[in-house]
């Protein structure tokens, strides 16, 4: 099962912040500056965060990695956006009761 991760980053030096960007582009799709949404399964995660340890400096840099839930759940519709994201948001219907 493929959960919707929003994962967050700041990275103090910029050759670390280029590689963790290039890490997270084959994972997910980028919402901000450094804020990356991502349907991974738990192997996908655990192999995501085995390609960033090693790049990290863990007391300069910091990584949050947030379940939104099942992809076909509540995880699609939980985020939501204002403005002009950089990748187009999966188009949703609302229902008012």
């Amino acid at each position: 099962m493929r959960n919707v991760h929003l994962i967050a980053y700041d990275i103090c030096d910029a050759k670390r912040y280029r590689q963790v960007y290039k890490a997270m582009c084959g994972h997910g799709d980028p919402t901000q500056y450094s804020v990356f949404r991502c349907e991974l399964s738990a192997m996908e995660l655990q192999k995501l965060k085995d390609t960033l340890w090693p790049i990290l400096n863990l007391a300069e840099d910091r990584i949050m990695i947030v379940d939104l839930g099942p992809s076909n759940g509540r995880g699609d519709d939980c985020i939501e956006y204002w403005g002009e994201p950089r990748v187009t948001p999966t188009d949703h219907t609302a229902t008012i009761i």
